[in-house]
């Protein structure tokens, strides 16, 4: 018999199957009570594999870094444009005013506006009457001292016959000498008294002149504030003004730099606001004085009137000034914004570059440049507002230059 054989199970049915079951028994089956006893083990393990999860995605791994982008560099059309023979001009805006402005108001006393005689636009003589005021007291005054005239030159005439008479009596005895000299002081007294009356009557006519308002020059009426009924006077404002000979200008303000390049009698063309048409001038007068905030200086312009020409007007200039040497771009290359007028150009390492410029005169050959090229650069032809400073591009050299 073996020894160390396994003793059998006393709670084994096959030993005992008459073993009565007892109520413990029956109250706590056997299979829950053996899961309860692995359920504690396992939350356990769950909780340290979840940690351990945590602190190596937090803490130990790290993220693969991303792949670098792809740089895509940018072909771009280049031109050097050189230096070309062009027709210089100078751009510049101004306004249009009359040549000579003259303010015709009142010259006299005053009153009240009977007649309107001009309209604007129209054309005037000198001397010509724009307008009359109310002289009904003025004539009636003209005609008393016309009177007073009359009366005493009657008096001078019968004190001069007195006085002849008695000079004819002195030789009888009949008039004393005393008397004659009294005659001879009363004959002259009557005379001042015709030249006192004459005086008086043609003051009074210069008064009645004055009621009404003449032109001073021959001209051209730009305006006129005044309407019949009106009462004006000596204090008021001006009632017309005239532009005299009918010769506009136009004020241009030109940059210091190119003021230097222009003289009297340079021919120009001036187009106002709001119009294409173009008109003819000449440079008269180029002002002394430059503007010590703008730095810009007066270039004036005489114009022929014509309808389309309005005192006040914004217009710009073009005025011719020979022929330069200059760089000469296609339109396409030239920026424009709220500094002013740039281009861009391939710098070293083919990087863009900003350059400021100053536009010249404007053709078929293209947009000549006064200032900030010397013609050597490497210009953008095209697409320029598509790039940035200091971006980096493949500059590809045009095959001919705009001109």
């Amino acid at each position: 018999m073996n020894m160390h054989s396994t003793l059998p199970d006393i709670d084994s049915p096959a030993v005992y199957p008459y073993r009565p079951s007892t109520a413990v028994d029956a109250a706590v089956p056997e299979a829950p009570r053996a899961g309860r006893r692995w359920l504690i083990p396992a939350l356990i393990a769950l909780v340290v594999i979840a940690a351990a999860v945590f602190v190596w995605t937090k803490y130990i791994q790290k993220p693969a870094p991303p792949p670098a982008p792809t740089v895509l560099v940018p072909q771009v059309t280049i031109l050097v444009p050189g230096q070309v023979a062009v027709a210089d001009a100078v751009t510049a805006s101004g306004s249009v005013a009359a040549r000579r402005d003259a303010s015709v108001g009142v010259n006299g006393e005053g009153g009240r506006v009977t007649d309107v005689l001009v309209e604007p636009g129209q054309s005037v003589a000198k001397g010509q009457i724009l307008a009359r005021i109310d002289r009904s007291v003025q004539v009636q005054t003209t005609a008393s001292l016309a009177a007073s005239i009359r009366q005493a030159e009657a008096d001078a005439a019968l004190a001069d016959s007195d006085l002849k008479r008695a000079e004819a009596l002195v030789g009888k005895g009949f008039v004393s000498k005393a008397d004659i000299d009294k005659k001879t002081a009363a004959r002259e007294g009557a005379r001042a008294r015709v030249a006192v009356a004459r005086a008086q009557h043609a003051e009074s006519q210069a008064r009645l002149a004055r009621l009404d308002i003449r032109a001073p020059a021959a001209g051209l009426v730009l305006s006129r504030s005044v309407e019949t009924g009106q009462v004006v006077s000596g204090g008021s404002a001006a009632m017309f003004r005239i532009a005299e000979g009918g010769v506009l200008e136009m004020r241009a303000l030109v940059a210091e730099q190119d003021i230097a390049r222009l003289k009297t009698g340079l021919a120009a063309s001036v187009t106002p606001t709001g119009s294409s048409t173009q008109y003819r001038g000449t440079v008269w007068l180029i002002d002394p004085v430059i503007d010590n905030v703008s730095r810009q200086g007066i270039v004036r312009i005489a114009l022929a009137y014509a309808p389309g020409l309005r005192v006040g007007a914004f217009a710009s200039a073009r005025i011719s000034a020979g022929e330069a040497t200059r760089p000469v771009l296609p339109q396409s290359a030239v920026q424009v914004d709220d500094k002013g007028s740039y281009v861009y150009i391939i710098g070293a390492g083919n990087k863009v570059e900003r350059r400021n410029i100053t536009v010249g005169s404007v053709s078929d050959q293209g947009v000549a440049i006064s200032a900030g090229l010397q013609g050597n650069e490497r210009v953008v032809a095209t697409a320029a507002a598509f790039l940035n400073p200091g971006e980096k591009v493949i500059p590809v050299t045009a095959r001919t230059a705009a001109r």
